[in-house]
């Protein structure tokens, strides 16, 4: 019988260099990931860089993720969102005032 030929995965290629996350960040505390991925130093682009980042590395990490790390990840997710959504009003409102 014939081994099944194996689908390679479109993530396993991606290269990026928009945000540099230090070893060992995603295995920190929600707050924490969420603070480091929201700087200017990680993100350069900004919040929402960081939050693209979290989601991919939830998605790369698939069902190989434990429910708990899944967890505080999902957490750090919604942390992110409410600063990118902060960050966003504030550049909305300095828009108006111009």
């Amino acid at each position: 019988m014939a081994m099944p030929e194996t689908k390679k995965r479109w993530v396993a290629s991606v290269k990026t260099d928009s945000t540099h996350p230090e070893a060992g960040l995603f295995k920190k505390d929600a707050a924490t990931i969420a603070r480091r991925l929201a700087s200017r130093e990680v993100s350069p682009k900004g919040p929402a860089s960081g939050m693209r980042m979290l989601t991919y590395f939830i998605n790369r990490a698939g069902r190989g993720l434990p429910r708990s790390r899944r967890t505080e990840l999902e957490r750090a997710k919604r942390l992110l969102s409410d600063r990118v959504r902060r960050a966003r009003e504030r550049r909305q409102r300095a828009a108006k005032r111009r």
